[in-house]
């Protein structure tokens, strides 16, 4: 039986290192926005905002007080239901934040992964955003 060789292990280069680091950080970026993008896409009907749903909260509380078993236990998973939506919702200032990052990366990463104007639109992504970001519909 012949003696098993390893493989020479060569040291990455510190422009590979950085390269992979940017990489990483851009899709980070990216996957933080989409995830905005996605959870904010409108939805059939009226829109929730974190007034109407302190308000529900607030009438589901004073129904808990007079409802029969059925009724509360439903009551009791609508509210936990909304405090969970209130609590994934971002502010205003957190959706811009992580839009003016991805304007800065969505360019060098789209052109490094092949990903057309029609891709970012067909998710969601919104032309302005796109043509902030240097993503245009050639």
């Amino acid at each position: 039986m012949a003696p098993k060789t390893s493989a020479k292990q060569t040291a990455m280069s510190t422009a590979h290192k950085k390269a992979l680091a940017n990489g990483r950080n851009e899709g980070r970026i990216i996957r933080e926005y989409l995830e905005i993008v996605e959870a904010t896409k409108p939805k059939r009907g009226r829109r929730r905002t974190p007034e109407s749903i302190a308000k529900r909260l607030s009438v589901i509380s004073v129904e808990l007080k007079t409802a029969d078993p059925v009724t509360k236990v439903r009551l009791i998973q609508e509210r936990l239901n909304l405090r969970t939506e209130l609590a994934s919702m971002k502010s205003k200032q957190e959706i811009a934040s992580a839009e003016a990052r991805f304007v800065k990366v969505a360019k060098s990463f789209s052109e490094r992964n092949d990903i057309t104007f029609d891709a970012w639109r067909e998710f969601g992504v919104t032309p302005t955003v796109l043509k902030r970001a240097g993503i245009t519909n050639d």
